[in-house]
C-alpha cells in the first residue's frame, strides 16, 4: 500500500518563516560582516544588472537585516530612495539602526509579505531588488508579479539565488544529513527552498511568465570564506533558522549528533588554516 504525502501548507510554512527569522534576526544582523564579504561583489553584480544609480527608487523584497539594502542606499545617494519590505519586523528594526548609524535618511522600511506587493501603496520603483529571497516564497509568481507591478515601465526586477545542491556544498551538505537523520521526505513539487530556482532555465520560465522581457541570468562563484570549519557551523546555527526547524522533531542528543556530523563533514573544505566553503548564486535580471 502507498502512502501519499501530505499537501505542502503554504500558511504554516508562513508561520514557521516568520518565527525563524524573529529568532534568528539579531544573529543575521552580526553576522552582517561575513555577509559582505560572501555576497558584496555579487551584490553589486546584481545592481549593476538593475541599473540602480544616483537617484534610483528601489525596492527590496525580503530584505533581512539590511546588508544589501545598505549597498543601494551608499549607491543611489541622498536624492534616491530604497524601501527595505520583510516579513519580519524585528529584523528590519536592524535596518533602520543600520541606516541611523549611516546617516542614510533615503532609507525607509515596511513589514510586508512578499507576496503581497500588490498592497504596496508608494510611487513606481526603478527597481526591484530580492537577494536570496524569492526562493523562499511558497507562490513565487505571485511575488513576481507584485514585484512588476510596482515597477516604472522599462524598469527592471533582478533576483539573486543559490544555483544547484551539488555547487553549494557549505549549505546542502547540513540540509541533507539533517533531512536524513530527521527521516524527513523529499521537498514536494513546487515547494520552496534554497535551490528550487538553482538553474538558469528555472529563472528565466518563472520571470517569462510573469511577463518580464529581456532575462538574463549570470553565475557568479561566491565562495563562504572563514577561518575554520567551527566558524562555518556557528553561522549556520545561529542563522540559517531553516535548519533548526528541519531538526526539530529530534532529541536534544540527536540534533547534538546531528551538528557534530555537519562539522565532520564541512572539515573537508578546510585548507591550510582557512575554511573555503562551495558556493554559486545565480543572478537573474529581468525588464517590465
Amino acid at each position: 500500500m502507498t502512502h501519499n504525502q501530505p499537501a505542502f501548507d503554504a500558511n504554516k510554512y508562513k508561520q514557521a518563516t516568520l518565527q525563524q527569522w524573529d529568532t534568528a534576526a539579531e544573529a543575521w544582523y552580526r553576522w552582517s560582516p561575513l555577509l559582505s564579504r560572501w555576497l558584496g561583489s555579487a551584490t553589486e553584480t546584481m545592481l549593476d544588472m538593475a541599473d540602480i544609480q544616483h537617484g534610483s527608487r528601489v525596492l527590496d523584497v525580503a530584505a533581512g537585516a539590511g546588508e544589501q539594502t545598505m549597498a543601494v542606499a551608499k549607491r543611489i545617494g541622498d536624492s534616491g530612495h530604497v524601501l527595505a519590505t520583510d516579513i519580519s519586523a524585528k529584523i528590519l528594526e536592524y535596518v533602520d539602526d543600520s541606516a541611523k548609524l549611516s546617516g542614510y535618511q533615503q532609507v525607509k522600511t515596511q513589514v510586508l509579505d512578499g507576496e503581497n506587493l500588490m498592497t504596496l501603496n508608494d510611487l513606481p520603483f526603478d527597481a526591484v531588488i530580492s537577494r536570496v529571497g524569492l526562493i523562499y516564497f511558497p507562490d513565487q509568481h505571485k511575488a513576481l508579479t507584485g514585484m512588476k507591478q510596482q515597477l516604472k515601465e522599462g524598469g527592471k526586477v533582478a533576483a539573486m539565488v543559490y544555483s544547484t545542491a551539488d555547487r553549494n556544498e557549505f549549505f546542502s551538505i547540513p540540509v541533507s544529513i539533517i533531512r536524513r537523520r530527521a527521516k524527513l521526505p523529499p521537498p514536494l513539487p513546487g515547494q520552496p527552498g534554497p535551490f528550487s530556482l538553482g538553474t538558469e532555465e528555472n529563472l528565466v520560465k518563472v520571470l517569462s511568465k510573469a511577463g518580464f522581457k529581456d532575462i538574463e541570468v549570470k553565475t557568479i562563484e561566491a565562495p563562504v570564506r572563514l577561518n575554520s570549519a567551527i566558524e562555518c557551523l556557528q553561522f549556520e546555527q545561529e542563522s540559517f533558522g531553516a535548519l533548526h526547524q528541519m531538526l526539530s522533531g529530534l532529541s536534544e542528543a540527536e540534533q547534538d549528533e546531528a551538528w557534530h556530523e555537519i562539522e565532520q563533514e564541512l572539515l573537508k573544505f578546510e585548507h591550510n588554516g582557512q575554511f573555503e566553503g562551495p558556493c554559486e548564486m545565480l543572478i537573474a535580471v529581468g525588464t517590465k
